[in-house]
C-alpha cells in the first residue's frame, strides 16, 4: 500500500530541487530539474503546471527562463503540495457503519496530516541526518 503516487513523489522531488536553488533567485530550467530529480521531463511539465496553477511555483520565459518557487521554502508546506498534486489525504473513501473504525480512520488522517505539516525548509534536517550518517560510515 502506498500513501501517494508517483505524482506526489515526483512533485515533491521537483519542489525540493527548486527549494535548494531558492537562495540564488534565478529560474531553473525544466531539463535541469528533470535530470537532478530523475523525473521524465514531459511528466515534470504537467506537475509544474499544476503547482504553478496552485501558486507554489512561477515560470519565467526566455533564454534564461525556467521555474522557481513562488515564495520562500519556509512558507511552503509539504502537506499543501501533496494535496495539490494528489488531492485531500484520506485513509479511506468509504464510510462504515462502525463508529470505532470511523473514529480510528479520522484519527489516522489527522496524524498523517501532522507528519506532513512541515515546510520545504525542514528537509534541511534530513540533509543533516544523511550527512551525519555518511560521517559515521567512513
Amino acid at each position: 500500500m502506498t500513501l501517494f503516487s508517483s505524482r506526489g513523489t515526483y512533485g515533491l522531488l521537483a519542489m525540493y530541487e527548486l527549494s535548494r536553488e531558492y537562495q540564488f533567485a534565478k529560474p531553473v530550467k525544466i531539463k535541469d530539474i528533470a535530470e537532478r530529480a530523475g523525473i521524465p521531463q514531459n511528466y515534470l511539465e504537467q506537475l509544474l503546471n499544476t503547482l504553478k496553477k496552485d501558486g507554489f511555483v512561477k515560470s519565467v520565459r526566455g533564454a534564461y527562463g525556467g521555474y522557481m518557487l513562488a515564495t520562500d521554502p519556509s512558507n511552503i508546506r509539504v502537506l499543501d503540495l501533496l494535496e495539490s498534486l494528489e488531492g485531500e489525504m484520506k485513509v479511506t473513501e468509504t464510510a462504515t457503519d462502525n463508529g470505532v473504525l470511523e473514529l480510528f480512520f479520522k484519527d489516522t488522517e489527522k496524524r498523517i496530516k501532522e507528519i506532513f505539516d512541515i515546510s520545504l525548509n525542514d528537509f534541511r534536517l534530513y540533509e543533516q541526518k544523511i550527512s551525519n550518517q555518511l560521517c559515521y560510515t567512513i
